[in-house]
C-alpha cells in the first residue's frame, strides 16, 4: 500500500478533476503491475496495473488507494476489469467519496467472488484526495487559508506595506501547497503591497498551470503589476459591475480575463467567486491574502482548512492582524478540528480544519 500511495502522489498536478489514484498488483510476494492516474492518458490505476501484470494478475492481490469505480465516464468500470484479469483479492485504503460509487464498487467486487479489505493506508489517503472529496460532494473546491503570521498574530507592519514574516523552509512548503493547488487567490490589496507572481516555482510537472485568481471589485490591477505582465490565459480577476469597461478591454488584451459577479456590500461575493471556480474544475484552492479577504472569507464559511506559519518574532503595537472579523466572532465562531504542528526551520506550522469533507462537509465523524 505505501508503493500505491507513493504513485498517487505522483500524480499529484496530473489527474485533476479526477482524484489521484496509485495501484500496485502482487503475486507470489513480487509486485507484477504499477499504475497510477494521470488524466490526460485516460485509464485509471487499476488498468494501468494489470496491464502491466497481464497473465500474472490471476490469483493476485491489488492494492488501490482508492475503492475501484463500477461506472462507465471516459472508460469503462474498474470493477469489470479487475474481475475479467481474474484478480483474488482488492486491497483498498479508502471508499470513493463520488456519490456514483460510494461503495457500489466493493459491492460489485464481492458480488463476484472477489475478497476485498478496507483500510490501511486510509490517512494518507483521505488527505491526497480532501480535495477531490470537496469538489465532488459540493461542487465547490477546497478552499485552504495560508498565512505568515507573526506570534502576535501580525501578518504586515501597517495596510499596503509588504513585511517578509516566515522563513525560508516555510516558504518552501509554500510553493509546495502551490503545486497541489489548481488555483491561487489573493485581493488588490495584496497585489498592491506586494506585486506578487503567485505561480508554482516546485519545477514539477502540472497538467493545468496554476490559475492566479484576483478579487479586485473596481478593477484596479496595474497593468504593470507581475501578474499582468506574465499572464498567458492563467489570470481570471472577479469584479463587480461598477468597472471601467475600457480597462477590463486593455486587461483581456493582456491575457487576463474578467469576470463580473454580484455586489456584496460594494464587494465582490465571493459565494459566487468560488461556485464560479468549481464550475471550472478547480478542485484545490488555496487563498493567500490580506486581512479583509481572510476576515470574508472566513466570515461566510468558505474557509475548509487553515494553515498558519508562525515566525519566532513579534511585531509589536500596531500591525494587520491576519484576518478582519465581526467583533462577537470569538463567542460565535467554529473552531479548528483535527489539529497539527510541523516545525519548518525557525518556523513552526499550525494545520487544522473548519469542515470535514468525506463527512458530509461537517468537522465531527459519526462512525
Amino acid at each position: 500500500m505505501q508503493q500505491a500511495l507513493e504513485l498517487a502522489r505522483e500524480s499529484v498536478g496530473l489527474a485533476h478533476p479526477n482524484p489521484v489514484v496509485g495501484a500496485v498488483v502482487v503475486r507470489g510476494g513480487k509486485v507484477v503491475g504499477r499504475g497510477r492516474h494521470i488524466f490526460d492518458q485516460c485509464d485509471h490505476a487499476e488498468v494501468v496495473a494489470l496491464q502491466q501484470a497481464g497473465e500474472r494478475a490471476r490469483g493476485a492481490t491489488l492494492y488501490v488507494t482508492l475503492e475501484p469505480c463500477c461506472h462507465t465516464g471516459r472508460t469503462g468500470p474498474c470493477t469489470k476489469a479487475i474481475v475479467q484479469a481474474g484478480v483474488a483479492r482488492v486491497v483498498a485504503a479508502i471508499a470513493d467519496p463520488n456519490p456514483q460509487v460510494a461503495g457500489r464498487g466493493f459491492a460489485e467486487l464481492l458480488a463476484a467472488g472477489t475478497q476485498v479489505t478496507v483500510g490501511p493506508g486510509e490517512e494518507e489517503a483521505l488527505r491526497l484526495n480532501e480535495d477531490f472529496a470537496c469538489w465532488v460532494k459540493t461542487g465547490k473546491p477546497l478552499v485552504t487559508l495560508k498565512v505568515a503570521v507573526t506570534l502576535d498574530g501580525k501578518i504586515a507592519g501597517k495596510p499596503g506595506e509588504e513585511t517578509v514574516i516566515s522563513g525560508q523552509a516555510s516558504r518552501g512548503e509554500v510553493q509546495r501547497m502551490r503545486h497541489v493547488a489548481d488555483a491561487v487567490l489573493t485581493g488588490i490589496g495584496t497585489v498592491s503591497a506586494d506585486d506578487p507572481l503567485l505561480t508554482d516555482r516546485t519545477g514539477l510537472p502540472r497538467r493545468r498551470p496554476l490559475l492566479r485568481v484576483i478579487v479586485d471589485s473596481r478593477l484596479r490591477l496595474p497593468l504593470e503589476s507581475q501578474l499582468v505582465r506574465s499572464a498567458k490565459n492563467d489570470v481570471l480577476v472577479f469584479a463587480t459591475d461598477k468597472l471601467d469597461k475600457a480597462r477590463q478591454e486593455t486587461l483581456e488584451r493582456a491575457g487576463v480575463e474578467v469576470v463580473r459577479v454580484a455586489a456584496n456590500a460594494g464587494r465582490v461575493d465571493l459565494q459566487e467567486v468560488i461556485a464560479e471556480l468549481g464550475r471550472r474544475q478547480v478542485l484545490n484552492l488555496l487563498l493567500e491574502a490580506g486581512a479583509e479577504v481572510n476576515g470574508a472569507a472566513i466570515a461566510c464559511g468558505l474557509v475548509d482548512k487553515m494553515v498558519l506559519f508562525y515566525a519566532p518574532r513579534v511585531l509589536g503595537e500596531g500591525g494587520v492582524p491576519l484576518a478582519h472579523l465581526p467583533k462577537d466572532w470569538f463567542a460565535s465562531g467554529p473552531k479548528l478540528s483535527r489539529l497539527s504542528v510541523q516545525r519548518f526551520g525557525e518556523d513552526f506550522r499550525v494545520e487544522g480544519y473548519f469542515h470535514d469533507v468525506y463527512w458530509h462537509h461537517r468537522i465531527h465523524r459519526e462512525d
